[in-house]
């Protein structure tokens, strides 16, 4: 049986990115249920990809009650509704077999991973009090994506002067623009640039000068992303729900890293449930961003764990 329920979490505080600002978090949970075991996945549907809680629902709908992983790859594109399907069916066997996903994949045993913070977009004033806040934090990830980036990013890093810092443009910037930031960036010590051109529109990376790496987010969602990125970006950032799922992120993961790129995992704002299999593929990235639930009021129960180590592997539990 396939089960699709919609759930909501408030937000710690407005989440604001160039796109839009959001209050709660509106995810997807799938139950799938079989010989008397259940397992869950979760998937957030995101509007840039042309996806909505009803048109993700659907196309899990869709689907045979009896559908397996492997059928499911073709039986959906890489997206939400394949990711919440695609996890719960790693729960359900993991359940079932009473082993950890981990060892059903063929991984070594997760360690905890070390996971950026992100601050939302707003004024320098109000940027530069988050820092100050979150200055302990051994990563933080900035918003920008707009006309005004230069003071927002100067606040931050007074805000947090020791910190290591990445940005994520969200698509917001022109050749002319990254080319004209990118050396008060350097300046700055931001570490890596995320999707500072549009998807689509980036083919003036490779002719300009890239001097700190340059990320693919809404460019890269699988493998077939690769070859379109190759002297464009330096790193890809894999998230769950771009690839699919954890099938297809474990095979992303593996393919971009043969192609040469570096590995980011990323995330969109969802609980504890989206980000458990993440940790599994951030193991060994060189950036990892799963920090959804600690920009939640409330998360699931029990979540993941977060210290001074980072984001801990799930517990049985919650999910794998």
């Amino acid at each position: 049986m396939l089960q699709v329920h919609a759930d909501r979490f408030a937000l710690a505080e407005v989440f604001t990115i160039a796109r839009g600002s959001r209050t709660h978090a509106d995810v997807l949970r799938v139950v799938v249920t079989r010989e008397g075991m259940t397992g869950q996945g979760e998937c957030v549907p995101y509007a840039r990809y042309g996806e909505s809680l009803e048109s993700v629902r659907a196309q899990i709908s869709g689907l045979r009650e009896d559908v397996t992983r492997a059928a499911l790859q073709e039986a959906l594109p890489a997206g939400a509704a394949r990711n919440a399907v695609d996890c719960a069916l790693w729960d359900h066997a993991a359940k079932h077999m009473r082993r950890r996903v981990w060892k059903l994949a063929g991984l070594a045993a997760p360690q905890p991973v070390v996971t950026a913070f992100t601050l939302s977009l707003d004024t320098p004033e109000r940027m530069e009090a988050a820092a100050r806040r979150h200055a302990h934090r051994p990563l933080l990830k900035i918003k920008l994506g707009t006309p005004d980036d230069m003071p927002r990013l100067e606040a931050v890093r007074r805000g947090a002067p020791g910190t290591r810092i990445i940005i994520d443009a969200n698509e917001g910037w022109t050749a002319e623009v990254y080319a004209e930031l990118a050396p008060h960036l350097l300046r700055l010590g931001v570490a890596m640039v995320e999707q500072p051109l549009p998807a689509g529109a980036d083919e003036m990376l490779a002719e300009i000068d890239r001097p700190l790496p340059v990320c693919a987010d809404e460019s890269c969602h699988d493998r077939a992303s690769l070859a379109g990125l190759r002297g464009k970006y330096d790193m890809v950032n894999i998230k769950l729900d771009k690839t699919g799922g954890l099938t297809e992120a474990l095979a992303l993961r593996d393919a971009a890293r043969a192609a040469g790129f570096k590995v980011m995992v990323g995330c969109m704002v969802g609980s504890s449930l989206a980000m458990a299999p993440a940790v599994l593929v951030a193991q060994g990235a060189e950036l990892v961003d799963l920090d959804g639930p600690l920009l939640l009021a409330e998360d699931r129960d029990p979540p993941l764990h977060y210290d001074d180590k980072g984001v801990h592997p799930p517990l049985p539990a919650l999910w794998g």
